[in-house]
């Protein structure tokens, strides 16, 4: 008897486990969220662990430890003139303090003409490694023989983040991350952090640890989600140079009509510390129109959406309302790499 009740906690246990699993597993698939190890997926549902923030980087900054420190950020330039164009003017006019740029996308070398006449501004790089549109694509910076699992048949960068991380390997993605570093570099930009477009470089540990290791090498700090704690273990360790942001983005299931009540939400709820609100600037005109015709997420309106916002009296009446602290990359950088 004893022995049918410990056996039926036993399964049920199990049944219950993989039901949670099954369930996650759908709301990553339905999200478009490339996760496919499962010991990293229950890391990230049932982990504590936190990511320790670089020491003291508030007082460092100039700043207190209680502070509301906060990064709007620019994702996405060299995409399209559209978007440069929208994003220069954001950066002119101070409506935002940082930005990155695809370097495999059409419009890079608008960028790199843009930063050789204000060379002040924090500008990062948007390492890419997806080519999203249906009818708008890039390919990677190295030649594609040399990158051929990150290359679909058609010569370009996968569409689908499920895809680069099932098919590609570190080999390829090590050589292809650097050579948008060296490309950056040649065309005249001085870079002053890395992301990660779309986040392919945060959803395997093996990525992960690379995008660690060649900013290391580059002396060029990066941008990382507090989430990503479940990366860390004893076998890859958390550096101690790591700088960890709470990030803010609008969501794929918002209402475009909250739009102004979203990003306002944040500002009067920002938590003390770091916080990076990533927003994606565009016109929405024709040529945007065109390149996004074939999804609304991060579209023509929703770009012009978030210029709007970042634009407005109200949103630079609520950040000082709040008493919120802009800071830069660059800024950092100099802290981390003197």
């Amino acid at each position: 008897m004893l022995r049918k009740f410990f056996l039926s906690i036993i399964f049920g246990f199990i049944f219950l486990n993989a039901f949670i699993l099954i369930g996650v597993r759908v709301f990553l698939n339905l999200n478009e969220i490339p996760i496919y190890d499962y010991r990293l997926i229950y890391d990230f549902i049932f982990s504590n662990n936190e990511i320790s923030q670089y020491s003291n980087l508030s007082e460092l900054l100039g700043y207190d430890k209680n502070d509301k420190l906060l990064i709007i950020h620019a994702d996405d330039l060299g995409l399209s003139n559209s978007v440069n164009k929208a994003s220069f003017d954001a950066l002119t006019n101070k409506y935002i303090n940082s930005a990155s740029v695809m370097m495999p996308a059409p419009y890079s070398n608008e960028v790199a003409n843009y930063f050789k006449e204000n060379q002040d501004i924090d500008l990062g790089l948007h390492l890419t490694f997806t080519s999203e549109w249906k009818d708008y694509k890039w390919h990677g910076i190295s030649h594609e023989d040399s990158i051929s699992s990150l290359i679909d048949s058609k010569g370009n960068f996968y569409e689908k983040k499920k895809d680069i991380i099932k098919n590609s390997n570190p080999k390829d993605i090590r050589k292809e991350l650097q050579a948008q570093i060296d490309q950056a570099m040649f065309i005249g930009i001085k870079p002053t952090h890395l992301d990660s477009h779309e986040g392919v470089l945060f959803f395997s540990p093996e990525f992960f640890k690379i995008y660690l290791e060649l900013s290391k090498k580059n002396k060029l700090p990066v941008f990382i989600p507090k989430l990503l704690a479940p990366h860390f273990n004893n076998d890859f360790p958390q550096p101690k140079n790591l700088v960890v942001a709470k990030m803010h983005m609008a969501d794929k299931n918002m209402s475009f009509e909250n739009w102004p009540k979203y990003y306002d939400s944040i500002l009067n709820n920002l938590d003390s510390g770091l916080n990076e609100m990533i927003v994606h600037l565009g016109y929405d005109n024709d040529e945007m129109k065109k390149i996004t015709s074939n999804r609304i997420a991060f579209g023509s309106k929703w770009r012009n959406l978030d210029y709007n916002v970042i634009s407005s009296p109200e949103f630079k009446a609520s950040i000082i309302k709040n008493n919120i602290k802009l800071v830069t990359w660059k800024e950092i950088k100099e802290i981390l790499y003197p």
